[in-house]
């Protein structure tokens, strides 16, 4: 299977509200490894969040077969530092290291456009199948524990004791990958 690996711009914004939406909050028959339609409900992200998000030191990253987006992550640039977020991968896709592949890009990419001396990201405590994919990665939790963003319209927590836990990440050199994403060639 070939992938293009690009930037997204305003016009993919549908698409990848769609996607994103497709891998947080599936339908039971479309769930893949890993989602939290069982912990929030509503939709993750609409289309004027996803335009939100297109501005200098934000960049949303993707990863295409054919014509359709089958993964994307978001990365945005802060003091010294980058935070990653909105990683989606096609429900029918996960458990194929799109996932892993992505959030390496993302580092890349935070690295080497952004300047970035630490990764950061949120996970919902309730979701210890995702903090166990972050920390295989190197990530370690900070300690900054945050209540669900109930005015920020990412939908609205099923069940009591749901919060956000900061993770961190000291970036390593990785070598040739944000040549793919300036190029916009296969990955």
């Amino acid at each position: 299977m070939s992938f293009e690996l690009r930037i997204a711009g305003e016009a993919d914004a549908q698409e990848i509200a769609t996607l994103v939406n497709r891998a947080y909050r599936p339908s039971p028959q479309e769930a893949g490894w890993t989602h939290e339609a069982n912990l929030i409900a509503g939709e993750r992200i609409n289309v004027s969040q996803v335009l939100s998000l297109f501005h200098e030191q934000s960049t949303v990253l993707l990863l295409c077969h054919a014509a359709e987006i089958v993964a994307c992550v978001h990365v945005q640039g802060g003091q010294s530092g980058a935070y990653i977020g909105m990683l989606a991968t096609h429900p029918g896709m996960q458990a194929q290291g799109l996932g892993k592949q992505m959030l390496l890009h993302a580092e890349a990419y935070a690295t080497e456009h952004l300047k970035a001396s630490v990764f950061r990201m949120s996970v919902l405590s309730s979701r210890p199948e995702l903090l166990a994919f972050y920390q295989r990665r190197g990530y370690v939790l900070t300690g900054e524990v945050a209540e669900y963003p109930l005015s920020a319209g990412v939908g609205l927590p099923i069940i009591e004791g749901i919060h956000l836990l900061s993770l961190e990440k000291t970036p390593t050199r990785q070598h040739g990958v944000s040549e793919t994403l300036v190029s916009d060639s296969s990955v």
